[in-house]
């Protein structure tokens, strides 16, 4: 594709379901009556999720944490937390964060490494460097082996839940490390490189063919260069402002797409240097947001890179869907959708549910409202520091809301009370819309996820108010995150109440 072609394109765009055994068919509102109230489900078929890590079943008893889930909130599907080197998952309760009201009364700061939390076979990750660690934080543990069969006893499901998080040091790694812009490793895994994509197929074929396990759930919370470079992400700059990946297997991807590479490095080259006097306040003379598009108009191979990567990313999920329904087709296999979704719209724009129903069975939608303001107040704050820097914070925000299609609280409240209930509603309402007939949206619920001192914090009423307004908006279940061992009890009550209230309706 030559330049014009690649840049009057990139211009307009910059503007089998999974089966009964875990859930219900979709209704759907058309397109042109986004306002319209979908049809209510039944709650009393609807999957209620809930994300536990190996810790809790080692702190507190298998037998005890799912007979108080499901008396407590009528969980019916244990989403198990079985591969990260990651603590937004797995481990106890993050340090300074209060300990919640069960489990140990104590941190694992010392002691957390992660990895697998089943036991690995080797057999199935012949075709990668990496090394399938077992996590050596419970020795002789198997979660997978112990929940499994305690679950299915009680009626309930079990998901295996693994996320894109793995330790620079494990054995292999640098084999499969995204390579920056300079030249240096990163700290993330390419999606391109085989030894990353092998990886991930084997943790895939080990869980189905080993376990007893009713489905796969896969989670990435990464995005492109472009988002990187912007700091258009709820963590503001967040990775480092990474650009990458330039890595042999990426460069050639690119040429066989016909991108110039040189150009794309040149590119991000001058965008990173835009970026970064944006930040120091050193703004152009023609402002922001003209010279960003003055580079995009120059540059158009920056979009094409963009591209380039999600794509790797996508076709990781393609052959991960390919390789699941290959072995238990009965099975289903879906995704996380990272948070960043609500806020940025250039991210927003990359995850396009209809596609995704094409490899997916259904997806957990983070709609964390409890700390989502605060979430998206550093978010409005990273993007007005580069890309909106012609507004001020306030009207980036008031343009964040318009764009994105819901609204709340001014920017000074937003930390301290959280996104309202009505937040959950409409992005229920428009992930049902987008994805189509067939593909199961699951609202990933946030409980006591932990934020700043002076942030929103989980109260019951919250929890009630936010389940009751995702059922409202027609959905297939709910997932209450991120993980057992930082939730209070009465919070997961609250979650329990909402369900029985609408089985009764």
């Amino acid at each position: 594709m030559d330049r014009r072609t690649f840049l009057e394109t990139s211009t307009v765009v910059a503007g089998g379901a999974l089966l009964e055994r875990i859930g219900v068919t979709a209704g759907l509102p058309a397109a042109d009556e986004a306002d319209a109230q979908p049809p209510a489900r039944a709650a009393d078929s609807a999957m209620i999720g809930i994300q536990v890590g190996a810790v809790s079943f080692v702190d507190e008893g298998t037998a005890s944490v799912l007979d108080a889930l499901r008396e407590m909130a009528a969980v019916n599907t244990i989403f198990l937390a079985t591969f990260t080197y990651g603590r937004g998952i797995a481990g106890r309760q993050l340090p300074g964060q209060p300990l919640p009201d069960h489990g140990k009364q104590e941190y694992d700061t010392t002691t957390f490494r992660g990895g697998n939390f089943a036991t690995p076979h080797p057999q199935y990750y012949r075709n990668t460097s990496i090394a399938p660690e077992k996590a050596p934080d419970h020795p002789g543990y198997d979660v997978l082996a112990d929940v499994v069969p305690a679950a299915h006893k009680r009626d309930m499901k079990v998901i295996v839940w693994f996320e894109d998080v793995i330790a620079g040091d494990v054995p292999g790694f640098d084999k499969a490390r995204e390579v920056t812009l300079s030249g240096a490793p990163s700290t993330f895994a390419c999606s391109r490189n085989p030894n990353t994509r092998n990886f991930w197929l084997g943790l895939v074929e080990d869980y189905l063919r080993s376990y007893d396990v009713d489905g796969l759930m896969w989670g990435s919370e990464r995005q492109g260069p472009l988002g990187n470079v912007l700091g258009t992400n709820h963590g503001g700059r967040g990775a480092g402002g990474r650009l990458a990946c330039f890595c042999q297997y990426c460069v050639e991807a690119a040429r066989k797409d016909g991108i110039d590479v040189g150009r794309a490095k040149e590119g991000y080259l001058r965008m990173s240097a835009w970026a970064d006097a944006m930040r120091a306040g050193r703004k152009p003379a023609d402002g922001a947001f003209v010279s960003f598009w003055r580079l995009l108009t120059k540059y158009p191979e920056i979009l094409a890179w963009e591209r380039l990567w999600n794509e790797g990313l996508n076709d990781t999920y393609r052959d991960m869907y390919a390789k699941a329904h290959s072995i238990a087709p009965a099975k289903g296999i879906g995704w996380h959708i990272w948070h960043n979704n609500s806020f940025s719209p250039f991210y927003r724009a990359e995850q396009d549910y209809a596609d995704f129903a094409k490899y997916s069975d259904f997806l957990k939608v983070v709609m964390y409202n409890l700390c989502g303001g605060e979430r998206l107040a550093q978010y409005v704050r990273g993007a007005q520091g580069t890309l909106f820097g012609d507004l001020t914070p306030d009207q980036v925000l008031e343009l964040t809301y318009d764009m994105q299609q819901f609204r709340d609280v001014p920017l000074d409240q937003l930390a301290k009370t959280g996104l309202s209930p009505d937040y959950v509603l409409g992005e229920t309402k428009r992930a049902l819309a987008g994805a189509g007939p067939g593909l199961k949206i699951w609202p990933g619920i946030d409980i006591d996820i932990p934020t700043a001192a002076t942030s929103k914090k989980t109260q019951p009423d919250d929890v009630y108010r936010a389940v009751k307004a995702a059922f409202d908006g027609g959905v297939h279940g709910v997932l209450l995150s991120r993980k057992y061992s930082e939730m209070r009890l009465d919070n997961i009550r609250a979650a329990g109440r909402a369900v029985r209230e609408l089985r009764k309706a």
